[in-house]
């Protein structure tokens, strides 16, 4: 959204159009919803007892632990994607109350932050309605850094991070991905602010509203806008460009674009189909724990950290800066970690939650603790999500048939989750036709449906060589993380970004 009247949030808004008859349903309309039809548990073991939703959750606990893997395996993916994709989920969903074993109509499921890939994790609802994020001294800037490391997030005394979505200060991989996009918008604000009778800089404040409707144009145009419309455009650029070819087959991802471009759906999307199928968010869009290592270099201090000693939620040590080219491709370098390829080899790391307790019925206490038995439970008991087969047949494409660890043992259905991690083992670590299907349809989908959004500007939109892209148009995240780290020591005011609270 470019401007709100004073103090109207997102869900103020949502509740005044339902007030006006603007929205279809009352009071408010789920953006979660099914793809396909329930598929509860059914079917019998090979002893010929039902299976349970206890049984069954059992069977797939063995299943599973055979396939903690204790190495790390290489893709072409960057390994720093794998985080990125993560902030990208931050930006469209919120699941604050992770139920496992408890039966959820996706109706009732409510996410009131925007489903729409708009940085609002960053950004909030702009320095009206989210003003703990930005500066009260430099109008448009977002608070950054503490006293005791200028690149760690800006936090209070008690060192929660003022950010839009607590969930990206949850590993310090994400937690600096964070701070670049805050960062690249500071930069931003500089380069507006820094002499707006200039004729250059009123073309960049210009170029900053391309393709966007006249009709949302607020009537006087701001740097701070400006900057968040420049921000999102690369931002969705790079998830149409850099992250969804790294975990989609390219035929794949083709054929979803093509039908987009045509303003059409693939199978088995529908004009109908919601917003944020509970089939993306509930499994196909966590493979993203299928590219997971066990560990990852962090900087040429610390070299190699195990993925959990990573965690975040509290003021960060300088010793923890990561050195970015560890992680991602910069343009000229190498020699950077990889992410796993996807598949049903899952790093042994995400098979021990350190921040579970208890236990998550129908799973045991133990395997509460193990992500890949909360991804099953989730998918079977939850949200009792259709299966891999069930969709293939939808799309008109043929199933794979459930591999020989669950034919064993009397599981014909593949659960959606493990499917498309199955799928892809045949597409060279990818999404695969399936998967890959779900996922990208559903993220074009939301640009497709945001008369904001890149698809739909009146512009064919580049990234700026301002901004770190080459003059032959290459971009990609390596490009926009290499021009942050080269610049971010010269935005202007970054002394007086840190909190409030920490300001001596």
């Amino acid at each position: 959204m470019t401007s709100l009247p004073h103090g109207l949030s997102q869900y103020d808004s949502y509740v005044t159009d339902c007030a006006n008859g603007e929205v279809a349903s009352t009071p408010l309309p789920s953006n979660f919803g099914r793809l396909l039809p329930k598929n509860p548990i059914s079917g019998a073991m090979p002893d010929g007892k039902p299976f349970t939703a206890k049984n069954l959750m059992t069977i797939f606990s063995g299943i599973l632990d055979q396939f903690a893997d204790t190495r790390n395996r290489s893709s072409d993916a960057e390994a720093g994607m794998t985080f990125f994709g993560q902030f990208v989920d931050h930006d469209i969903t919120l699941d604050a109350k992770s139920a496992i074993g408890t039966k959820i109509d996706p109706r009732t499921v409510r996410n009131v932050r925007t489903p729409s890939l708009d940085l609002d994790c960053v950004y909030g609802n702009g320095p009206e309605a989210s003003p703990h994020l930005y500066s009260k001294e430099h109008e448009g800037y977002l608070l950054f850094g503490t006293c005791e490391n200028p690149l760690d997030l800006a936090r209070t005394c008690k060192g929660v991070a003022l950010i839009g979505d607590p969930r990206n200060d949850e590993n310090i991989i994400v937690s600096q991905l964070q701070g670049i996009f805050i960062c690249l918008h500071n930069l931003l604000m500089d380069v507006l602010n820094a002499d707006l009778k200039s004729k250059e800089k009123m073309k960049l404040l210009h170029k900053g509203y391309d393709g966007i409707r006249s009709d949302m144009v607020p009537a006087k145009k701001s740097a701070f806008e400006a900057a968040r419309r420049i921000v999102r455009l690369h931002y969705q650029w790079l998830v149409i460009n850099d992250l969804l070819p790294t975990f989609v087959d390219k035929a794949v991802l083709k054929n979803v674009l093509d039908h987009i471009h045509n303003d059409t759906l693939p199978k088995p999307f529908d004009a109908h189909s919601p917003i944020m199928p509970i089939e993306f968010s509930g499994a196909a869009y966590r493979f993203g724990h299928a590219t997971v290592q066990n560990s990852y270099t962090l900087n040429s201090k610390v070299g190699k950290m195990d993925l959990f000693k990573t965690q975040g939620f509290g003021f960060r040590d300088s010793e923890t800066d990561i050195e970015f080219e560890h992680l991602f491709k910069f343009p000229g370098k190498s020699g950077h970690d990889k992410a796993r390829p996807i598949g049903r080899k899952l790093a042994k790391e995400i098979f021990s939650l350190p921040f579970i307790k208890n236990a998550s019925p129908p799973l045991s206490k133990a395997d509460s603790a193990k992500l890949p038995h909360r991804n099953i439970a989730r998918d079977r008991t939850t949200f009792e999500i259709a299966s891999g087969q069930q969709f293939a047949r939808a799309m008109g494409i043929n199933p794979i048939q459930a591999p020989k660890e669950l034919n064993e043992k009397g599981i014909t259905k593949t659960p959606f989750w493990y499917y498309c991690l199955h799928e892809a083992e045949g597409h060279n670590g990818k999404l695969g036709p399936v998967g890959g299907t779900i996922v990208a349809t559903t993220l074009l989908r939301l640009l497709k449906l945001d008369h904001e959004s890149i698809l739909c500007s009146a512009q064919d939109f580049k990234p700026w060589q301002q901004l770190g892209a080459t003059k032959s148009g290459q971009y990609s995240i390596g490009h926009m993380i290499k021009y942050v780290e080269q610049n971010r020591s010269s935005i202007k005011f970054a002394k007086d970004l840190t909190c409030p609270d920490c300001i001596k």
